[in-house]
């Protein structure tokens, strides 16, 4: 602080003298002035030496003091501490032995309750023990009684289940091979051509039996007068006029099995050229069939202008529709009609549809005949209803002139004395028995 002081007022010296020296620069003493200033900088620079050797000395002074009180500051505190943990350790140590001594008795008391509590618990299980092993050895024998006539029962079941099965087993072998058997006489069947087309005309006879009356179809009818052959089913339908009172819908069966499985296996194996090929070959059959159809069974007026080629698989009519424009050509070129059994019995519905229509048309007259018999019938029955009527009301009139005569009677009785009831039948019964004798 006092070398800061005198800074500033060297620094004021200075700024005088630099004054002093600006005033008086005209005048010729400017080197008293310098030496004035020197004489000046050079005392300052003593004085602050001086006060610079007194600042350090005072503050290693200060320093020395400080140090000394704060050695004496830390030894107090150390000595303090050092009493203060003397004497915490001392209780605690003191609060150590009364706890140990404290804890030992307590373990010696557990000690003692648990020995114990062992012993009642020891005494417990060997009761339990002894009355688990009664119980389950009662629970055995019981479990052995029940076990044993329940596997009895069991095996016994089990053998006839077995039995059984082995019986039916037995028997669907039995049936295996009645199947097996069938399924080679059809093979057979399907393998002769002649077999074959009976198999599809049963089909076909089999669809239109259970959906025609006998009325309604024939079989094998001869359609066509410049043809010999003779159409497997033919449907009745009615004629447009007097001179045609019939006409015939012929349906014919086929079955062209060989292409067709020909194709089927050519399809499972790939080979695009050989299914093309038997696909064509396959379509050129149809055509036939249909040909023949066309030519030994159609005769309009005496036929309808179409037949229906009735193939008895569904695979195989799907198959046909399956190639392009095969059956469209059919039915323009030849005038034949495809069915699968799915659709030959749709036709045949609505063949029966049309039947019952036509039914209806013929009956209509005959309902109204018989609607304006029951008319005049009814209007008989109603002037009928009106004679009663009045029967009805002039019978009421004499029932109420009957009960108003009653009435009079019964007033002009009103003074004769009432007999008791059984007087009154003892001259009841007299007078009906002198009128007896009378008669």
């Amino acid at each position: 602080m006092v070398v800061v002081i005198i800074s500033i007022l060297n620094t004021i010296g200075i700024i005088f003298l630099i004054c002093l020296f600006l005033k008086n620069r005209k005048i010729d003493n400017t080197e008293k002035i310098v030496k004035t200033i020197e004489l000046f900088f050079e005392k300052n620079e003593r004085e602050l030496k001086n006060e610079m050797s007194l600042s350090r000395k005072e503050t290693a002074d200060s320093e020395k003091r400080l140090r000394e009180e704060l050695s004496g500051l830390f030894k107090g505190f150390g000595d303090s501490l050092d009493k203060r943990m003397s004497e915490l350790a001392s209780a605690q140590n003191k609060n150590f032995e009364g706890f140990s001594v404290k804890l030992t008795e307590l373990i010696d008391k557990n000690d003692g309750k648990m020995d114990k509590v062992r012993e009642v618990v020891e005494k417990k299980l060997e009761s339990l023990q002894k009355d688990n092993s009664e119980k389950l050895e009662a629970m055995r024998v019981t479990v052995d009684e029940k076990l044993h006539a329940t596997l009895e029962k069991r095996f016994g079941e089990s053998f006839k289940v077995v039995s059984d099965r082995l019986d039916a087993v037995h028997k669907g072998l039995g049936e295996m091979q009645t199947l097996a058997l069938g399924v080679g006489d059809l093979k057979k069947v399907l393998s002769n051509v002649k077999s074959r087309g009976t198999w599809g005309e049963a089909q076909l006879g089999n669809l239109i039996e259970e959906i025609l009356t006998p009325e309604q179809y024939e079989k094998n009818v001869k359609t066509k007068k410049s043809s010999r052959e003779n159409v497997e089913f033919a449907v009745k339908l009615p004629g447009n006029d007097d001179d045609v009172k019939q006409v015939w819908l012929p349906i014919d069966a086929k079955f062209p099995l060989e292409d067709y499985q020909r194709l089927v296996e050519a399809q499972e194996q790939g080979n695009l050229l050989v299914i093309e090929e038997l696909g064509k070959s396959l379509e050129v059959r149809i055509k036939s069939e249909a040909k023949d159809i066309r030519d030994k069974y159609l005769d309009p007026p005496h036929t309808t202008d179409f037949g229906i080629l009735f193939v008895p698989i569904e695979s195989l009519y799907a198959e046909v529709l399956r190639r392009p424009g095969l059956f469209e050509q059919i039915r323009r070129d030849y005038k034949v009609i495809i069915a699968g059994p799915t659709t030959a019995q749709v036709i045949l519905n609505s063949l029966q549809m049309g039947f019952r229509t036509l039914t209806i048309q013929k009956r209509s007259s005959e309902v109204w005949t018989l609607l304006g018999a029951v008319k005049t019938e009814f209007g008989k029955f109603g002037d009928l209803l009106e004679k009663t009527q009045k029967k009805i009301q002039e019978t009421g009139n004499t029932i109420e002139d009957a009960v108003a005569k009653t009435r009079t009677i019964e007033k002009k009785l009103n003074k004769v004395q009432d007999l008791p009831a059984a007087e009154a039948e003892r001259v009841v019964l007299e007078t009906s028995e002198r009128e007896n004798s009378i008669i």
